[in-house]
């Protein structure tokens, strides 16, 4: 049974979502980056699995059990009083209403789930077996009592040539994610297109996740585009990574 306060955190992020338009949730992976991030004013967080696992020393692209990846969000999220999400990939070949268990056992509240199945080969789930994982998620939550925030992600951007000759078929994919319980959609590939992320702002009615870089994008292109969403993915640590590299070179021998 879900704890108060996991319940509260839910509703909690919830309400973010329609406060803030939009609404950005910085990419952490580690107690440390949790813990700045809510210093620095952010009222929610998501746990990317990217970062994640090169924290870990593990590939990206569910190189780690779902076990291993709960074992090592289960601090993060401990450590913060504020509302923190996961990316779980596509799922680790978990069924749904396990996933959802699983990260509502260690405190999240939200969870980023994706058409590419890396666990099986890579190949990217149809449109309707995808969004069937998300109504498969949308009910779990439901019947635990937790409104757990389902971002539901396409890939189809992101692995063609040219994405604007994919458009009809993400906004048909994203569609669908929305009409099986999606409370956000996320097509992940296009945060330098104006013209694709306006057409697909305007398919939908649940707010549309972005992914940005925190220094080279701008918080108000991304407003006046409609995006409802933001998070990092793994451009956070990779800025960082840059930083340090400058900060050390002087004192390398």
């Amino acid at each position: 049974m879900a704890s108060h306060t996991t319940v509260e955190r839910a509703q909690r992020l919830k309400q973010l979502h329609a406060q803030y338009k939009p609404l950005v949730l910085p990419t952490v992976w580690d107690v440390w980056s949790a813990r700045t991030a809510v210093a620095a004013g952010f009222p929610a967080l998501t746990i990317g699995s990217h970062p994640l696992a090169d924290s870990r020393g593990a590939d990206d692209h569910e190189g780690q059990t779902f076990e291993e990846v709960l074992t090592a969000v289960k601090p993060i999220i401990a450590a913060v009083d504020v509302p923190v999400s996961v990316d779980l990939e596509a799922g680790y070949g978990q069924k749904p209403a396990d996933l959802v268990a699983g990260l509502i056992e260690v405190g999240g509240v939200g969870l980023n789930v994706e058409d590419t199945v890396h666990s099986d080969g890579g190949r990217v789930r149809s449109t309707q077996e995808h969004a069937s994982y998300v109504a498969g998620l949308r009910t779990a939550a439901d019947d635990a009592g937790v409104p757990v925030w389902v971002n539901g992600r396409t890939d189809l951007f992101m692995h063609a040539k040219d994405a604007s000759d994919v458009l009809d078929e993400a906004i048909e994919r994203l569609r669908a994610l929305e009409e099986a319980g999606a409370d956000s959609v996320y097509p992940v590939g296009i945060q330098d297109n104006d013209d694709l992320l306006t057409a697909v702002t305007g398919a939908v009615t649940v707010p549309v996740n972005s992914t940005a870089h925190p220094v080279r994008h701008d918080l108000d292109r991304f407003r006046r585009l409609g995006v409802g969403r933001i998070t990092y993915g793994p451009l956070l640590q990779l800025a960082l990574t840059d930083t340090v590299k400058d900060m050390l070179k002087p004192w390398a021998p």
